[in-house]
């Protein structure tokens, strides 16, 4: 509020000179708010805006500094209200059982395989991530879903970004899918179907928590099998390589274009290759590899003719 009033203050000055020591004087106001306080702020604050109502142009900065804090609150009060609530819902998931219950259950479904429970796990973040702002989103996730992860043998780090990374992804998941329906007026079009298209733009990224949890190398973290075999650094060029390429094929299959409109048989192709780069199983990564240069051979021929 002090540089908006001050701006305006300053304009009216006749020459450099003057606002230049204007700022100077400015600025030792606000710094003298580390030994006098609050009031030092306050009486400055005061100062301006004495100086703004004598002006027509300073009378019009006031007017908008007012509807900016009053916006500012509207804005803030949703966010208010969520953090508030956050406390509540962990509180009822812990008295009632449900988070141990949950995590009990994804843990017998991650013996038998590691990849249903990964899925049930992202799927809940999305549930529980709709419409809440990122902290407190982080807050819920990290407490329900990510110690089960962790008792799954994924890595600390590892587990709480894939929680938080789909927590925030729910911001485009419909039905809620937040950001799109904030964007929506800007585009003047339906949230929905803002959300519809910003899924297919994203499918590519839902596919990198994936891989992090069989490659923990890609968040430089210790373990998996890859790190043993090859090396910690080696391990970490490889599979930042492989992700550069499965989300590429995975946008590409996603939208059905390159620099021409794919073929449904193309855009298959290009899926079969990102899922086997991500699959990180026996064989996968030789075989993604090798159909990734099949597309990319067949794309480049197609484009020739």
């Amino acid at each position: 509020m002090m540089l908006i009033l001050g701006a305006s203050a300053a304009i009216g000055l006749p020459s450099a000179l003057l606002r230049t020591i204007f700022w100077i004087g400015l600025g030792l106001v606000a710094a003298s708010f580390l030994k006098f306080g609050n009031n030092a702020l306050w009486a400055g604050i005061a100062a301006l805006l004495a100086w703004n109502a004598v002006s027509q142009g300073g009378r019009a900065t006031i007017r908008q500094v007012v509807d900016s804090l009053a916006e500012g609150a509207k804005t803030a009060l949703p966010v208010g209200v969520a953090c508030a609530l956050v406390g509540v819902i962990i509180g009822t998931m812990t008295l009632t059982g449900a988070a141990n219950t949950f995590g009990l259950y994804i843990v017998s479904v991650g013996q038998n395989s590691l990849f249903l429970s990964l899925v049930l796990t992202m799927l809940t973040c999305l549930v529980l991530g709709m419409g809440i702002p990122t902290i407190p989103n982080y807050i819920i996730t990290s407490t329900i879903a990510a110690p089960a992860l962790l008792e799954l043998g994924v890595p600390l780090i590892v587990s709480h970004m894939f929680v938080f990374y789909f927590g925030i992804m729910a911001d485009l998941t419909p039905p809620v899918a937040l950001a799109c329906f904030a964007a929506a007026p800007i585009a003047k079009e339906g949230g929905f179907k803002i959300s519809l298209e910003a899924l297919k733009v994203a499918a590519a990224g839902f596919v990198i928590p994936y891989m992090a949890i069989y490659t923990p190398a890609l968040m430089l973290q210790d373990g998996g099998p890859l790190a043993e075999s090859i090396g910690y650094a080696p391990a970490v060029a490889y599979i930042v390589v492989k992700c550069v390429i499965a989300i590429g094929l995975w946008g590409i299959a996603v939208i059905g274009w390159l620099g021409h409109n794919l073929a449904i048989w193309e855009r298959v192709l290009a899926a079969i290759a990102a899922f086997t780069l991500i699959a990180a199983m026996p064989m996968t990564d030789e075989i993604g590899f090798v159909l990734a240069a099949l597309f990319a051979f067949l794309s480049w021929r197609k484009s020739r003719i």
